[in-house]
């Protein structure tokens, strides 16, 4: 039998009701860990329920930027996290 081999695949996105504050570039802050611990379990909840779900293994959320969106008042953030799934031989 051939052996499961774990894969890699970024996701990005803009949080339009997240103001971006300078914490969030400090992973050791505790708004930068509350939120990636929220952007994760959101994440893990989202691709379980996807057309990946069966061999979704789960998403680390890598890093918080400034985004600006024209026409918005405020800052935006944006997300950039990795996921990874399994694989598998019989998985298309």
């Amino acid at each position: 039998p051939t052996v499961a081999t774990l894969e890699h695949f970024t996701v990005n996105f803009t949080i339009t009701n997240l103001h971006y504050t300078s914490d969030l570039e400090n992973p050791h802050s505790a708004k930068f860990n509350a939120t990636r611990r929220v952007m994760n379990t959101l994440l893990d909840r989202l691709l379980k329920e996807s057309s990946i779900g069966p061999v979704f293994q789960g998403c680390e959320t890598t890093d918080f930027r400034y985004g600006y969106l024209p026409g918005s008042d405020r800052d935006q953030t944006r997300v950039d996290a990795v996921c990874t799934y399994s694989k598998e031989p019989w998985a298309a």
